[in-house]
């Protein structure tokens, strides 16, 4: 049996097609078709017309490389960029009338949620009580847990790219002063859910995303292309280094240095500036960096509970909306 899992995001759509057999998601074929979203989508985040189209093509192809692989249709989700849009409900709607794809958003704390479990499958149970740190392009995901899902998670509007564009527009590289009013600001909203992480005391830390990827590669982790069975570790000093070193330079030269690539230059100090906070407001010293997020504990959820689970919270959210609810409600939802 074969499944795949579709992520919408601000730089690309991503696809992931997996036999499903013997409950690990294998990989048999993965595909990105780049977007512009960050680019295009102004401080309203309103997404534009052109925009929804470059959607509409990559959705379709997309779709169609999942069918060729012997994939049933896709589970399809957007994150932060779709999910916050004034116009979020107009494009899910345009994108499912010309590609035939059930396109969703879930809340952030559902993300967290998913991009724990495919942490907790992929570093097994012999790491313990479990942090998990995820920074997007929109919002920075936290969760912690003991179990097969978290008992804690939050979602902030901490994204790099969101940051960048609100701290450094105009700026590159960007003053002292902006780069303190960041770190001040991250502070102050990581407060109350970095008390929370201390007192739970996890054993084990990780971080996902494309930032932290890419951060760990600037503070000498193994590239990629090594594999994912490579240990990759980030340590909390050698993050300040980084941050340190990306503050000194214009976002052209930053794309030169390991692991930055050339559309992530501009955001990677912000994505640093949150990364360090976290570690050090949370009192974790090193963070593993882990290969399976989101759309692994989307396949995951599927496999193991069934596709009820996923149908009804894709509709659910499409009612309601982006409007928060308490997260124990949420869960509730998605176990039963």
């Amino acid at each position: 049996m074969r499944m795949s899992v579709m992520d919408v995001g601000a730089n690309a759509v991503r696809l992931v097609v997996v036999d499903a057999e013997g409950g690990v998601p294998l990989p048999v074929h993965t595909a990105k078709w780049k977007v512009r979203l960050s680019e295009e989508v102004g401080p309203s985040g309103v997404i534009p017309e052109e925009s929804v189209g470059q959607l509409v093509t990559a959705v379709t192809d997309a779709a169609k490389a999942a069918r060729r692989w012997g994939s049933a249709e896709p589970l399809a989700f957007a994150t932060t960029v779709v999910r916050s849009a004034p116009n979020r409900l107009e494009v899910l709607r345009t994108i499912g009338e010309e590609t035939g794809v059930r396109l969703c958003t879930l809340p952030g704390e559902v993300e967290a949620e998913l991009t724990f479990l495919g942490a907790r499958r992929w570093m097994g149970w012999r790491a313990g009580p479990l942090a998990l740190f995820d920074i997007g392009g929109g919002s920075l995901e936290v969760a912690f847990g003991r179990g097969r899902l978290p008992d804690y998670v939050a979602s902030l509007p901490l994204g790099a790219r969101r940051l960048g564009r609100e701290f450094f527009d105009g700026e590159d590289p960007p003053t002292e002063q902006s780069v303190k009013e960041l770190r001040r600001k991250v502070r102050h909203q990581l407060r109350d859910v970095a008390a929370r992480i201390r007192w739970e005391g996890p054993r084990t830390a990780v971080a996902t995303s494309r930032t932290f990827q890419q951060l760990a590669r600037l503070g000498g982790a193994a590239p990629g292309r090594h594999g994912p069975f490579m240990a990759r570790q980030l340590s909390r000093a050698d993050l300040r280094e980084c941050r340190d070193r990306l503050a000194k330079l214009p976002a052209a030269e930053r794309a030169g240095l390991p692991g930055v690539s050339a559309p992530r230059a501009v955001q990677s100090l912000a994505g640093a500036i949150v990364g360090h906070t976290a570690m050090k407001l949370t009192g974790v010293k090193t963070v593993t960096i882990c290969p399976w997020a989101i759309r692994e504990g989307v396949l995951l959820r599927h496999m193991e509970d069934g596709g009820a689970w996923w149908a009804e919270a894709s509709t659910r959210e499409e009612m309601a909306g982006p409007v928060a609810r308490p997260v124990a409600l949420r869960i509730a939802a998605l176990q039963n």
